[in-house]
């Protein structure tokens, strides 16, 4: 695998003209600059309007920028090398009604250039795998909205591609179903699949993802992982800012709030902390505090500090906030004058 992103757009910009008499110009992408490395398990956030459908669109070449550029796996959008080697799941996927799941899989295999005889030795695993070789030979029109949203998954990735774009993928689904998903989709990220993810249940891309984009109004509002997204703080330099380069290795200063358990002489806790504001509780020999750091090298810093003041650290973590949590005080923060 070369270390060629499997995404990667410059300024990518669409601007759409709207109106019959009155014509104007309406933005729904402004200068996206993000970078998706190969393997990842990313997900694109935003409320409706955001330009999720946009940005989407224009990486799968079904629609043109008005400036910028995007390139997948190396090769410009759009062109035939590019579409090959992706595999795309709609919100909303229409499987012609006479077609049962098998017959549907081995359609979708030959517009992607597999023999018949190769789309069902590819089908039947993947109808195993998501929970459809049960009713494989039955009718789509008896399919529920959650058996047609496995349906179409499978036929976004019976041609094996190296990346996949999923728009809303567990839509409709029971809590088993989408448990059957998530490691379906993790067992692919294993294999090598970039898979890019756009759906409104901000649990499951919680679940799902190594990293996150938040859009807003048509701007990138964010990108990073769920680690640095839900343990900054409000207020600190990653909270509610892209980097310069999403996906960079760029060191950033995020300020967060940590978790210890400590055990040893009280009075050794209170002189390492001295010069750090925190909350302190001391029950049964047992010490917890609260406190803010402004980097990994304060947390490694303070370890090293307890250590040789002779304490013992039973528990270290971040308190984290849950994804909805951070993606609304980013939003707000982007809202505000």
């Amino acid at each position: 695998m070369d270390d060629t992103p499997a995404i990667e757009t410059q300024d990518l910009s669409k601007t759409y003209v709207v109106g019959l008499v009155r014509r104007r110009a309406q933005p729904a992408l402004c200068g996206v600059t993000l970078r998706v490395q190969r393997g990842e398990v990313f997900g694109l956030l935003g409320s409706n309007g955001a330009g999720k459908t946009t940005f989407v669109k224009l990486l799968l070449g079904m629609v043109r920028p008005t400036s910028g550029q995007a390139r997948l796996l190396g090769w410009p959008v759009p062109s035939q090398e590019a579409r090959r080697r992706l595999g795309y799941l709609p919100e909303n996927l229409r499987v012609p009604a006479h077609l049962t799941g098998l017959t549907a899989l081995m359609f979708y295999g030959q517009l992607s250039r597999l023999s018949a005889r190769e789309a069902r030795r590819r089908a039947w695993p993947l109808l195993e795998q998501l929970g459809l070789a049960a009713r494989a030979n039955d009718s789509v029109r008896t399919y529920s909205k959650g058996m047609l949203q496995r349906l179409g998954l499978a036929q976004a990735v019976l041609h094996e591609p190296e990346v996949v774009f999923l728009d809303e993928p567990t839509d409709g689904m029971d809590p088993v179903a989408r448990a059957q998903v998530r490691t379906f989709l993790k067992e692919l990220q294993r294999r090598g699949t970039t898979i890019f993810l756009n759906s409104h249940l901000l649990q499951e891309v919680e679940m799902l993802c190594d990293r996150v984009a938040i859009l807003d109004r048509g701007r990138l509002r964010q990108v990073s992982s769920l680690v640095e997204i839900t343990t900054a703080l409000p207020g600190s330099s990653m909270d509610g800012r892209a980097n310069a380069v999403a996906g960079s290795d760029a060191t950033q200063v995020v300020e967060r709030e940590l978790e210890l358990i400590l055990q040893g002489s009280h009075a050794a806790i209170e002189q390492v902390l001295a010069d750090r504001p925190c909350e302190m509780t001391f029950h049964d020999g047992v010490t917890r505090v609260h406190l803010r750091v402004r980097d990994q090298a304060a947390v490694d810093d303070l370890v090293d500090r307890l250590r040789q003041a002779g304490v013992s650290i039973l528990c270290l973590m971040p308190r984290r906030r849950s994804l909805e949590q951070a993606y609304l005080q980013i939003v707000r923060e982007s809202a505000a004058p």
